[in-house]
């Protein structure tokens, strides 16, 4: 097959290096700016840089890009687009983006499916991308209602290139678990550096404080678009965390150790219940 991966970033990029490494596909990759087109092709990620015009020739197109730049790329080049193409974006939200690209690959003839793949790093870009990103990683498949056999092959190709997991999803389904499991550790990471105490944890900090304040090394034009896009599943999750740490600040105030005790047991019952 002849795949198109537009936007090298560190997803866009793993994807390329991935596909190539553990499929027979020929890459073509394309991208804003120049430099990472030749990285690409001097590692050996991309087989060819890519025009809009190659966009004719692929089977699968993977858009690595921010929300709105992919549907924008799409709207733009969708007469280009290949009608037995299967368009692919990356997005880490669904509820906003796969109406509009459904609509406009039904419009066009060709199969959008949307696709999350759960995995990343602190760093972005070309440079830190992975061929072997995705190894064990979740991969979510919001179908958007493309035909079967797309869908299908597109969570093949995800086996193929090393994720552990795929599940299937609607977008609101979608949105919901993400701002739970990702957008949520996001903003705690972010709240809890902004603690004046931050920058002095050197020497009384350890695994706790690494492990809470990670991903707060954030790429926050991305991450802005997210949330915002995203807001009403997030705040709804933000809103149930402060009453939980109201909760629990309130039986740190009332000095009450065993209703503390109590509390703070839930949690480890929780943790104990789901095997982790």
């Amino acid at each position: 097959m002849n795949v198109v991966v537009a936007g090298l970033g560190i997803i866009g990029g793993s994807m390329a290096k991935a596909i190539k490494k553990y499929t027979d596909c020929y890459i073509y990759g394309m991208n804003r700016s120049p430099l990472p087109l030749q990285k690409a092709m001097e590692c050996g990620a991309i087989d060819e840089i890519g025009s809009n015009d190659t966009l004719q020739k692929a089977d699968i197109l993977v858009l690595g890009m921010y929300p709105d730049a992919a549907v924008r790329f799409v709207s733009e080049n969708a007469d280009k687009i290949n009608r037995n193409c299967i368009v692919i974006d990356t997005s880490g939200i669904k509820s906003q983006i796969c109406p509009r690209l459904s609509q406009i690959a039904k419009q066009h003839g060709f199969a959008f499916v949307g696709f999350h793949p759960m995995a990343g790093k602190a760093q972005n870009g070309f440079d830190v991308s992975d061929a072997d990103l995705f190894q064990g990683a979740n991969a979510i498949i919001v179908p958007c209602d493309a035909p079967h056999n797309a869908v299908e092959k597109i969570a093949s190709l995800a086996k193929k290139i090393g994720f552990g997991t795929v599940v299937y999803a609607s977008p609101e389904e979608h949105d919901k678990m993400i701002a739970f499991t990702s957008q949520l550790p996001h903003v705690i990471a972010c709240a809890y550096v902004f603690s004046p105490a931050c920058v002095k944890h050197k020497g009384f900090s350890g695994g706790s404080y690494r492990d809470v304040s990670r991903v707060a090394n954030i790429n926050a034009e991305l991450w802005s678009e997210l949330f915002i896009e995203n807001q009403q599943p997030l705040i709804s999750e933000i809103d149930t965390l402060i009453a939980d740490l109201n909760e629990i600040k309130e039986g740190i105030r009332n000095g009450n150790r065993e209703e503390l005790a109590a509390i703070l047991h839930r949690g480890k019952l929780i943790k104990e219940a789901l095997g982790e």
